[in-house]
């Protein structure tokens, strides 16, 4: 997992081919005049999600991680707590993987929180399990899904 300023993005462009451009567009697009939901490219290595979610509970937040995809993680209104495990340290499976959607969800509980404020993201690589939508009222955000190969 890495958190940081988007000011900050450049340094990490290097990490993977595809990250300058998922920062280019987090950084310089005007979601306001977008509505929610999956946003395509012209890449199929590449796409966005634009979701808006009532904050929850850390109790309520389920651990999920993902094998096909890398996620960067924007919030635009709110802020947003995450919870973390390392893939490696988790025991229980709550739901298997899901090829379709990549996702798998687990029961154990995270080792750590951070707070992600509008003007930060975090990428979470398929060994970072997250539990994301932590938070009181409304959260916006944005997530590039950029492919691990």
């Amino acid at each position: 997992m890495i958190l940081d300023s988007l000011d900050n993005s450049k340094q990490y462009e290097i990490l993977h081919p595809l990250f300058k451009r998922a920062f280019d567009f987090i950084i310089n697009t005007d979601f306001s005049r977008l509505k929610e939901g999956k946003i395509e490219t012209d890449d199929p290595r590449l796409y966005y999600s634009l979701v808006r979610t009532h904050g929850k509970d850390m109790q309520d937040a389920r651990l999920e991680s993902h094998r096909k995809f890398i996620d960067i993680q924007a919030p635009l209104v709110g802020v947003e707590s995450i919870g973390w495990k390392a893939g490696e340290s988790l025991m229980i499976i709550a739901e298997p993987y899901d090829e379709k959607n990549d996702i798998m969800f687990y029961y154990d509980y995270p080792t750590t929180y951070t707070k992600l404020y509008p003007g930060q993201f975090a990428i979470y690589f398929p060994d970072d399990a997250h539990a994301p939508g932590i938070g009181m009222g409304d959260i916006r955000k944005i997530i590039a899904k950029v492919a691990v190969e």
